[in-house]
């Protein structure tokens, strides 16, 4: 499994409709709307690299409103406990 996460500048009017789209997606697993340079992040878990090639270029760079990507993908996910002590709000270890 292959999972990326690609970082999206949008035009300013279609920001949202670019966010519901990318989240109607297959292999899009989440779709945040973000602060500095980038608008958007989709999270993508696909089965490979090809799958990866098809959302990214002939499907995320198609829709309307998608200015810019960059795309980064992981090596490794660490356990959940950890995750949610940096990310979690109001949790404890």
């Amino acid at each position: 499994m292959v999972t990326a996460f690609v970082f999206i500048q949008a035009r300013k009017d279609l920001i949202p409709s670019t966010g519901e789209a990318l989240a109607e997606m297959e292999g899009v697993a989440e779709v945040y709307s973000v602060t500095g340079p980038w608008d958007l992040i989709a999270v993508l878990r696909l089965k490979d690299l090809e799958a990866l090639d098809e959302v990214v270029t002939q499907g995320i760079h198609a829709l309307p409103g998608v200015e810019r990507t960059e795309t980064h993908l992981a090596f490794r996910t660490y356990p959940r406990r950890l995750l949610d002590q940096g990310f979690g709000l109001g949790t404890s270890p």
